[in-house]
């Protein structure tokens, strides 16, 4: 078995989504070795309890030539007993006299023990003869497979080491990659803040505009009085359901970026669902009918597909629409309970494009209480004050 892990190239920077796909497959490639590793552990352990095992069968049969190369030496000196007994009794053999005139007995060889020996001792002789080439060739037959299995543990070892190398490397490209993302992504948010808060300052400036203008003509309205009444009823967290929640920063509401359904605080009626003026062209107003603020309204704003329409009554469990993973984020926050599209932050003139108001700050510490996470605020105190008497958390 041999490694065959390819890797990617290097990541060329290009764009988030290159990027993106660029991690999914060196996920899927980093899984599929690690199981190849896996895979090479256990061919490898395998490989080596096989070894292990012909070596001890190698040992055996290493022990039984011993045993019989002691048999064998038996055997001889049996021979030489019996071929110095016909000696020594006086036999007329002259095949046995030839064994020991003249010679070293030490350099008799079994041909000539066999002239002597009886057909017991020839038959023991073939028997230890046979069993030891029997052995022997077990032997044989054993080294050649020890000499393979090393090879074999070799190769796995050597296909382990690859692997995990090629494992190794793809976790490094996989970092790279990701801190390529990562960067990519933090500077995609910066333009994106940028352009969300150049938007938001045009809009104050318009809306400045548009109240000094009245004034000029003596036309603008008188400060809206804002009535309400605490009733029975109780608010729950409207952002439950969003995935990769994380708050931003204050403002005019409180900002979002994740994906999901946005669900409605508690009862009330939607009053609008578009302002072209709004990033992403959404306004979802509705005016809360129960709990401590019911006669204010919310808003959420911005990076929406609506789910409800003008005049729908609406309850903690509506779906008021769906969060997407656009540009701008989501915003939510106190409206103005007349309907006009504007948040009260906007129509109380305090807010001037990035800066955190009175109303976003009491809307971030409502969404708090019912467990979602604060904003953040940009400035220190808050700009502006709450009307007297609105409900705090």
């Amino acid at each position: 078995m041999t490694a065959t892990i390819a890797l990617l190239p290097a990541p060329a920077g290009a764009d988030a989504k290159s990027d993106q796909t660029q991690i999914t497959e060196l996920e899927q490639r980093i899984a599929e070795a690690g199981t190849q590793v896996q895979q090479l552990v256990v061919s490898y352990d395998g490989a080596q309890a096989h070894e292990a095992e012909i070596q001890g069968q190698l040992a055996a049969v290493t022990a039984h030539l011993v045993t019989d190369r002691r048999a064998e030496a038996r055997a001889d000196e049996t021979l030489r007993r019996a071929a110095l007994n016909v000696y020594m009794s006086g036999s007329d053999d002259d095949a046995a006299l030839a064994l020991f005139k003249g010679r070293d007995l030490t350099q008799i060889d079994e041909q000539e023990y066999m002239q002597v020996a009886s057909d017991r001792i020839d038959n023991a002789i073939d028997a230890d003869n046979a069993d030891k080439a029997k052995t022997q060739a077990a032997e044989a037959r054993l080294r050649s497979a020890q000499a393979e299995a090393e090879v074999e543990v070799h190769k796995l070892a050597a296909a382990r080491q690859a692997a995990q190398a090629a494992l190794t490397s793809d976790d490094a490209l996989l970092a790279q990659v990701r801190g390529n993302l990562q960067a990519l992504l933090a500077a995609a948010a910066q333009q994106r803040e940028a352009a969300e808060e150049a938007e938001e300052k045009a809009m104050a400036a318009k809306a400045a505009e548009a109240r000094s203008a009245e004034a000029v003509q003596g036309q603008a309205a008188p400060p809206a009085t804002i009535t309400f009444n605490a009733a029975p009823g109780s608010y729950v967290n409207p952002l439950r359901g969003i995935n990769a929640l994380s708050p931003e920063r204050i403002d005019q509401g409180v900002d979002y970026r994740g994906y999901g359904p946005i669900y409605a605080i508690g009862d009330g009626v939607v009053l609008s669902t578009v302002n072209a003026g709004w990033p992403g062209g959404t306004f979802i107003t509705y005016r809360l009918s129960d709990g401590p603020a019911s006669g204010l309204a919310v808003y959420a704003a911005e990076d929406i597909d609506p789910r409800v329409t003008v005049g729908q009554s609406v309850a903690p469990g509506t779906v008021l629409g769906t969060m997407y993973e656009g540009p701008d984020g989501v915003e939510t926050g106190w409206a103005d309970p007349s309907g006009d599209g504007n948040s009260m932050a906007m129509d109380a003139g305090q807010f001037s494009g990035s800066n955190s108001t009175a109303f976003g700050a009491n809307f971030s510490q409502l969404l708090a209480s019912l467990g979602a996470p604060p904003g953040i605020a940009q400035n220190e105190p808050v700009t502006g004050s709450l009307p007297p008497g609105w409900p705090t958390w």
